[in-house]
């Protein structure tokens, strides 16, 4: 399947049920630059806009770029959020147009080199770009239990393919001081919204055999781990940047 289209029958999930990213993540793109006021932000793959609205939530101006139409409409508005059906390799923005490009959860979906290209191409001199990923912090028993799940019932190999996505990024030869953080992050489900959290997963089975069978094995580990009607799932936020130089390159 052509990626831009993954996620079409899992949007309304994605929007309920994908976690969000602590200030710290937020803090780091940010850092040493201006006022996020004053900053206009590209957010490519901007899915149904969780990270778009976290930073316009700062004050930034926000352009999500988003090519599938289902994940657009199910995005909440906000008012300095302006969407666009658009492409990560062809985006639309002018040359030297944003002072930030943001990728959430989504790099690994991209032509790494047409985008990282793009990317150049639309950052103003003196620029940043930051990849973030949300990761399994398998160290806890219910997280890793739900990341052997994962790996059992796994359609692809899009686990793999996000780590690939991430080293291509880091090791640009484009940027200017380069640098990656880690932050811790949780979520914390009930039984629907872990339900709904793994069906917004498009490397795992929707429907049929294999699909009932996942879900059963979801409903005995909610059982055993959670308290009080809730699991919580441990996370780490990892934020990778980079610079371009004042000559925009």
């Amino acid at each position: 399947m052509n990626p831009t289209g993954r996620f079409t029958d899992r949007a309304a999930d994605y929007a309920a049920a994908r976690p969000s990213y602590p200030a710290a993540a937020l803090d780091a793109i940010f850092a040493g630059m201006d006022d996020p006021g004053a900053l206009t932000v590209a957010d490519l793959g901007a899915g149904t806009g969780i990270s778009s609205r976290l930073l316009a939530d700062r004050g930034a101006r926000v352009l999500a770029i988003e090519p599938n139409a289902a994940m657009r409409e199910a995005a909440a508005p906000h008012q300095r959020v302006a969407w666009r059906a658009a492409t990560a390799e062809a985006s639309g923005l002018d040359e030297a147009s944003v002072d930030v490009v943001t990728v959430f959860q989504a790099f690994h979906w991209f032509d790494h080199r047409r985008a990282l290209r793009e990317i150049v191409r639309i950052l103003r001199p003196g620029g940043r770009a930051a990849v973030v990923y949300n990761e399994r912090d398998e160290s806890d028993p219910f997280t890793a239990a739900y990341g052997e799940l994962v790996r059992r019932f796994r359609t692809d190999e899009t686990e793999q393919r996000r780590a690939d996505g991430l080293e291509a990024f880091k090791h640009f030869e484009g940027w200017h001081a380069p640098r990656t953080l880690r932050v811790p992050n949780a979520q914390e489900l009930d039984r629907d919204g872990l339900m709904a959290r793994t069906r917004s997963s498009s490397y795992l089975p929707k429907e049929g055999r294999a699909a009932a069978e996942m879900y059963a094995e979801l409903e005995r580990l909610f059982t055993q781990y959670a308290r009080a009607g809730r699991v919580t799932l441990q996370m780490e936020t990892i934020v990778a940047r980079g610079d371009v130089g004042g000559d925009g390159g």
